[in-house]
């Protein structure tokens, strides 16, 4: 079966709120299976825009992925996330 993954494109709004959304996110996401590829890091755009941060998030599928982006404890956390960054979020299913 096909892994899953969440892949975010982040540009943090407010650099000092935006750590509680990553120590808060981290166990709910961890409980779903998740295992973080990329959390940040230095990154170089070769071809058209990005934003300043990216996530890779693997999950054991697609569908594990879903569930956990979809899980009401995380969407309350994301919260946080919305109100400290421009963030672009996508859930992929890989080869």
């Amino acid at each position: 079966m096909p892994k899953g993954y969440i892949i975010g494109h982040i540009t943090l709004t407010d650099p000092d709120a935006y750590p509680e959304y990553v120590r808060r996110d981290t166990p709910i996401l961890e409980k779903h299976g998740a295992a973080f590829i990329i959390r940040g890091g230095r990154s170089k755009t070769m071809e058209g825009q990005a934003n300043d941060r990216h996530v890779v998030i693997e999950f054991p599928s697609y569908e594990a992925a879903l569930v956990a982006y979809n899980d009401p404890e995380y969407q309350e956390v994301a919260k946080i996330r919305h109100k400290a960054a421009e963030s672009v979020i996508i859930v992929v299913e890989g080869v």
